[in-house]
């Protein structure tokens, strides 16, 4: 074994078979996450056309018998037997006005909440405050609801007294609630990360405080401020419990928010505890008004998707 060179010995081998050996199994593990990482990807796309399969497939019963023109300028919403009427309209109204109340209640707060623990917050005020917040997030729904006819309902009956039990401002006051650590959140992290140099430079050049803020950090955090404000609105729009509870279920074509409304949700949730058929008209519109939902919610994530790309700015 004298003249055997070093790296012919099996037991002893040579620094460039180590290196292609530890190359190779690098590149096998780097494989391993890549594949999974794409069928966690595949998972999420099955997923959704599984939803939309159903939606579709599930709804079709129901616009056999139900004109689509009907369905969504109707303005009757009454889910009976002959002769029932599948209008809409109340549905899609009572859905917008707890959306954009919600949306008129978190997204100023929310976005002043974030300004101020982004830029003028010290880090023991932050560390107390941001996580206080945030709870609101942790609460269940069902709790906001009752929240929203013990509490918030009895409030406004003060300076609304003909205000019905449920009726729509309660139901947007405690989802606008519900949202507000979402716009929050996400608000702030688009504000921290609007980088230090245009905040120093702009002091450089003599701005306030204030003018920082307006003038250079919130523009520059444009993109991630509007798309919180649009996914926040898509939550509201989907809420169920809270509204059932807090808005009512009485799918009348009215802007009154004094008045009781029904959320598309709401509808969904009272129709599915089991007192319709299976593949009764009133069963398959469970689904129509499911596609309207998914529809608007869709359009939603689009705008938002459009807006982040529209006002995105990339920092070196």
């Amino acid at each position: 074994m004298a003249g055997v060179p070093l790296s012919a010995d099996p037991s002893n081998p040579s620094p460039s078979s180590r290196l292609r050996k530890g190359l190779g199994m690098r590149g096998v593990s780097e494989n391993i996450v890549k594949w999974l990482c794409f069928a966690c990807a595949l998972v999420s796309i099955i997923t959704t056309f599984g939803i939309v399969y159903v939606l579709l497939s599930q709804s079709l019963p129901f616009f056999r018998e139900v004109s689509p023109v009907k369905f969504f300028t109707g303005t009757v919403w009454a889910p009976t037997p002959e002769p029932g009427k599948f209008g809409v309209l109340p549905l899609i109204t009572g859905t917008l006005m707890i959306t954009v109340g919600a949306g008129i209640i978190a997204v100023p707060l929310g976005l002043l909440s974030a300004i101020f623990l982004s830029e003028y917050a010290s880090k023991r005020i932050r560390g107390f405050l941001k996580p206080t917040l945030e709870l609101l997030a942790g609460i269940p729904t069902v709790v906001y609801g009752y929240f929203g006819i013990f509490f918030v309902t009895p409030l406004l009956r003060h300076f609304i007294p003909e205000i019905q039990s449920s009726n729509a401002a309660s139901g947007a006051i405690v989802v606008g609630i519900m949202i507000l650590p979402l716009v929050s959140s996400l608000c702030e992290d688009a504000l921290t990360a609007v980088p230090l140099a245009l905040r120093e430079g702009a002091y450089g050049l003599g701005a306030t405080k204030m003018e920082v803020t307006t003038k250079i950090v919130v523009p520059a955090a444009l993109s991630g401020v509007m798309a919180s404000f649009i996914l926040a609105l898509s939550r509201a729009l989907g809420e169920t419990m809270a509204v059932t509870l807090a808005a009512g279920s009485d799918p009348v074509l009215t802007f009154n928010p004094a008045k009781a409304i029904e959320t598309m949700t709401a509808y969904i949730v009272s129709t599915s505890k089991g007192d319709a058929g299976v593949g009764t008209i009133r069963y398959n519109s469970i689904f129509a008004v499911g596609v309207t939902l998914f529809f608007f919610t869709m359009v939603m994530n689009l705008i938002a998707t459009r807006l982040v790309k529209k006002f995105r700015q990339v920092y070196s």
